[in-house]
């Protein structure tokens, strides 16, 4: 019985499921950015060859950008839940816990996919990291909106909007991830050009407009 009652009582809080977010998002944000090592300059004695060893760091570069907009697309996403719930419980809390836990796989697996940015594997491994993002998001709002912790005042329309957005996102996604079949290039430019439209929100898109 104690259990039971604590269980009721712990969680609640959506100020703090949001304070440890934005510090987990934080962190894993700064450890993107500290796979990028300049070249040692005792190594460099010209201009070319500054370039020469710089070329070598493009695929980190691409791997730094695409991880970056895939953090700040799901740090979107989450704060725009929170915003939109009245109250958290435990189980609430642990569903973000698991969101969170899949944010911080994002620095390993964004630095796999740097360093055999051409196998399939890694890219693979990447996509199924944004695929559990996606799905703990989903899961969230599946279970707020089940069990009335989302406000009451919500828009009649919120929900086709929090399900489509990510549903829509990971289908294109998942087409990204499969273009690997031809090139895992191919697949990386597809899917940042899907986060960079994501990011920037165009309206001119009926079939992203979610």
């Amino acid at each position: 019985m104690p259990t039971t009652a604590y269980n009721r009582i712990s969680g609640q809080s959506l100020e703090r499921i949001a304070a440890l977010s934005d510090g987990v998002f934080a962190v894993a944000m700064t450890l993107l950015v500290l796979d990028l090592h300049a070249p040692a300059a005792e190594a460099i004695h010209s201009e070319g060859e500054l370039w020469q060893k710089l070329l070598p760091l493009l695929p980190r570069l691409l791997a730094y950008l695409m991880s970056f907009l895939t953090l700040g697309i799901f740090w979107m996403g989450q704060q725009t839940q929170l915003n939109h719930f009245e109250r958290a419980d435990r189980n609430l809390a642990w569903v973000h816990l698991g969101f969170l836990f899949a944010v911080t796989l994002l620095p390993f697996t964004t630095t796999l996919l740097a360093e055999f940015i051409e196998y399939r594997s890694a890219l693979l491994l990447y996509w199924l990291n944004i695929v559990l993002l996606g799905a703990m998001l989903v899961g969230s709002w599946l279970y707020a909106s089940r069990h009335g912790v989302v406000k009451q005042d919500a828009p009649p329309e919120l929900n086709r909007l929090m399900l489509g957005r990510v549903i829509v996102a990971q289908s294109l996604y998942a087409f990204g991830a499969a273009l690997c079949l031809f090139s895992t290039y191919l697949s990386i430019g597809f899917i940042v050009l899907i986060q960079l439209h994501y990011a920037i929100a165009p309206r001119t898109s009926r079939l992203l407009r979610y």
